[in-house]
């Protein structure tokens, strides 16, 4: 049975990761998340804070797929229920689901809702897949790992740069 880590451990070895990177020290890494069925890679370097899904503020005229706004140290910052943008379902708030502030290198302060965090995840571990043709523009790439399971990579960037992203109204 795979050994449990807490929260707060995972968190600190994901900032001393997120630093070695920065200084180009050790390999690189991928954070793995679960959104709805799908399952996601993320440059660590594009990764942000993982927290606990706070409670969410609902914004009224919006996309079903806009949770609400959550206030984090006395920021605001947008979630979106990430399955749902993506055409899933929507995210159970439960106590698996987290919330991966993932703008605020980009200046902004927008959150990803996904069913659960998934670890780091070494590159070396995973083939390339054979790209959607039909795939979102974030979607940058596919893989898959040793047990045939697929992979999405995102990139942070094009998401946040997506106009159907950064439009929540309807």
């Amino acid at each position: 049975m795979a050994q449990k880590t807490s929260l707060r451990d995972f968190q600190a070895y994901l900032a001393e990761r997120l630093t070695s990177a920065a200084k180009g020290q050790g390999a690189s890494s991928w954070l793995g998340l679960q959104a709805g069925e799908a399952f996601w890679l993320i440059d660590l370097t594009d990764s942000g804070e993982i927290i606990q899904t706070p409670r969410l503020t609902q914004v009224p005229l919006t996309h079903p797929w806009f949770a609400g706004v959550a206030n984090i140290r006395g920021n605001l910052h947008s979630v979106v229920d990430f399955s749902m943008f993506c055409g899933g379902a929507p995210t159970a708030h439960n106590n698996n689901a987290r919330l991966l502030l993932v703008g605020t290198r980009y200046g902004t302060n927008a959150s990803l809702l996904v069913s659960r965090m998934l670890g780091l995840k070494n590159p070396d571990d995973f083939s390339p897949e054979v790209a959607d043709s039909g795939a979102a523009p974030w979607e940058v790439a596919r893989f898959s790992d040793r047990q045939g399971k697929i992979w999405r990579k995102l990139s942070v960037r094009a998401l946040l740069e997506n106009h159907e992203f950064i439009n929540i109204g309807v």
